[in-house]
């Protein structure tokens, strides 16, 4: 809950990971998202402020539709709150809305569902253009193996066996509502929703769908991994250049300003943006 005298603002923020480790400031001062965006809010509060947001991503993963809140005394209008942290960010941090929430909202313990993307460039020659905002793979994957392969991780599961060994959920049973693969030109785009994620979760499934996309392993080796539960035999954990976190999802009660799914360079697809 927000303190007596306290507002809380929830934000809209999208970036691109590729130079920070990750969301989360760390104690040795390598630089992170959370702090430079930290550091810009204050500026524009002119008082500390403290964020917490919906989902930490890890180092070099991006977001378009990532949601934070933090609880403050200073009095701006919404559209200082944006524009003003804007003005004191890099290019490759952005705020993209704001709104004053009820106390007791919270981005993260408040969010009932989140949505990644993970974005496969599939050609023999690596790009030269968006080389650290997608994942390049060099073998030729056969989407509908991927897509079959991908409805067995559907619905709710003990997910170990796509669990890193650092994670630090309390349960590894999650719930996914949706595990989309489809084609665009040369890019592949992973789309997955879920209640809640485990640590290096989309990046697992990502790499056990391209082995099985590349012909390396049967189409029931996803279900045979998320059966054993063991996460070393699930092969190898996917780059992180791939992945965006694109929509945080909370109960009606909070409504949240909504913009299309990301990222940006998708967005003009159809079959993308029809559910968006």
């Amino acid at each position: 809950m927000a303190a007596v005298g306290f507002s809380r603002i929830a934000l809209g923020v999208e970036y691109k990971g590729s130079r920070y480790r990750g969301w989360q400031r760390q104690a040795s001062g390598v630089p992170t998202v959370q702090e430079v965006l930290e550091t810009a809010l204050s500026r524009v509060a002119d008082s500390p402020v403290s964020l917490m947001c919906a989902g930490r991503t890890d180092a070099g993963v991006h977001a378009c539709g990532q949601v934070v809140h933090f609880d403050t005394q200073a009095e701006r209008s919404l559209k200082a709150w944006v524009m003003g942290a804007n003005i004191n960010l890099p290019p490759d941090i952005s705020v993209t809305w704001a709104q004053v929430m009820p106390a007791h909202f919270h981005a993260r313990f408040k969010a009932v569902a989140r949505r990644y993307r993970y974005v496969i460039y599939n050609d023999q020659i690596r790009p030269a253009h968006l080389a650290e905002e997608i994942t390049w793979n060099h073998r030729p994957l056969d989407v509908e193996r991927m897509r079959e392969a991908a409805q067995a991780l559907v619905g709710t599961h003990d997910f170990s066996a796509f669990r890193a060994g650092q994670c630090q959920a309390k349960s590894p049973i999650k719930k996914m509502h949706h595990l989309r693969v489809t084609q665009h030109g040369k890019m592949i785009v992973l789309d997955v929703r879920a209640n809640a994620f485990l640590h290096h979760m989309v990046r697992n499934i990502a790499g056990v769908l391209m082995t099985i996309g590349a012909g390396e392993r049967p189409v029931e080796w996803a279900k045979e991994v998320l059966e054993a539960r063991i996460r070393r035999s699930g092969g190898v954990t996917a780059h992180p250049f791939g992945l965006y976190l694109v929509q945080v999802e909370y109960p009606p009660e909070f409504v949240l300003p909504a913009r299309y799914i990301g990222p940006h360079f998708l967005s003009g697809l159809p079959e993308l943006a029809a559910d968006a």
